[in-house]
């Protein structure tokens, strides 16, 4: 019997509604070469900055609830011109992940093979770690108001307020520690401010230091972020799984994307890892503006973020297959521009396709 996945595609704003369509067609491949095991089902949706622009709001009134009815979301990227980027924000992505509880955000750092790096390293080739990100309170708790600005020109007061809780702590730690025994090496990074943030993050560090006495087979360490930034840069050679708060996994994977090459590489996934509400997966990257419409986008982020999405609908061996497909497109030099070749959008995505042909005869 043929497994139907209901998918709801999001293409956003920008080059999301090219990079979607082009993980789409990967995915309906995959399908296909299937024989019968599964196929997929898609509702496109047109939130966005232009839906923003016509109806005053960024998705419609119910459409958080109308997500529950989903096996997973497909998401391209958010933000255009005349529409504030924490409007655009607020209003799509965070109102998805906040409404659905997809409060664990897993973020790979690859350097895949033929992409320039920008990072001198002698192992360069076997560098693979992940960051996981608290993905539902934080520093993007969205606590906070404005106020004051009676008092005149130059006195408007603006609070914004992170909010730590044991139970959200404890939740993303304890993924982190789950994820380090999936990997070769186990170990979990604790990046946090606490010398600064001292509730909050102190917080944080003593629900890591009570959790990990339940993993003794894991390797512990513990960072400040602006040291482990450095640590990235330095010494990338000793990270494997790093856990952070909301935005600093969201700055320090930023980081690691760019070091491997770029932002257009990166994948990502929402996850509630419960299975109570259905998970969103997207490339880091965002919209784009510049060049939308160009036909020059890297696909590579919004495919590579299918091949997560396939693993998490329990179809790992074409996980597998699409992320080895992806590695074997780029080791033969075909790039976008903004890795260094001179391949367009669709050109990527055929050669993954191809790719992805031969590496399933192989298997």
């Amino acid at each position: 019997m043929t497994k139907k996945f209901k998918i709801a595609v999001i293409p956003g704003d920008g080059v999301g509604k090219e990079v979607v369509a082009e993980g789409i067609k990967v995915l309906d491949h995959l399908a296909q070469e299937s024989n019968g095991k599964f196929e997929f089902e898609y509702d496109h949706y047109p939130w966005g900055c232009e839906y923003y622009l016509e109806h005053g709001k960024m998705i419609s009134d119910d459409g958080v609830e109308k997500m529950r009815d989903y096996d997973a979301i497909y998401f391209g990227a958010v933000g255009f011109p005349g529409v504030p980027d924490h409007v655009s924000l607020w209003g799509l992505r965070l109102a998805i992940c906040q409404g659905l509880d997809q409060w664990a955000n897993i973020r790979p750092v690859e350097f895949l093979p033929g992409v320039p790096r920008r990072i001198t390293h002698p192992d360069a080739d076997n560098l693979n770690w992940i960051l996981i990100r608290e993905n539902s309170e934080g520093e993007y708790s969205g606590i906070g108001g404005r106020n004051f600005d009676g008092r005149g020109e130059g006195k408007e007061v603006a609070v914004q307020t992170s909010l730590f809780t044991e139970k959200g702590c404890e939740r993303i730690i304890r993924f982190a520690f789950e994820t380090a025994r999936t990997r070769k090496r186990k170990k979990v990074t604790s990046v946090t401010k606490s010398n600064a943030q001292q509730y909050g993050m102190v917080l944080w560090d003593e629900v890591f230091e009570r959790v990990s006495r339940e993993y003794p087979d894991v390797e512990t360490d513990q960072w400040l972020v602006d040291a482990m930034a450095a640590q990235f840069v330095m010494h990338p050679e000793e990270l494997e799984v790093v856990v952070a708060s909301n935005l600093f996994a969201d700055i320090l994977s930023d980081l690691g994307s760019a070091l491997s090459g770029s932002l257009g590489i990166a994948s990502s996934a929402n996850l509630n890892p419960e299975g109570r509400t259905p998970s969103m997966f997207e490339s880091v990257h965002g919209s784009a503006p510049d060049i939308a419409g160009k036909g020059i986008a890297n696909p590579i982020g919004t495919i590579d973020s299918a091949s997560l999405m396939l693993d998490h609908l329990g179809l790992e061996e074409e996980a597998k297959a699409l992320h080895e497909a992806i590695r074997a497109t780029t080791g033969k030099g075909i790039l976008t521009r903004d890795i260094g070749g001179n391949y367009d959008t669709e050109d990527v995505t055929g050669a993954i396709i191809e790719n992805l042909s031969v590496v399933t005869d192989k298997a």
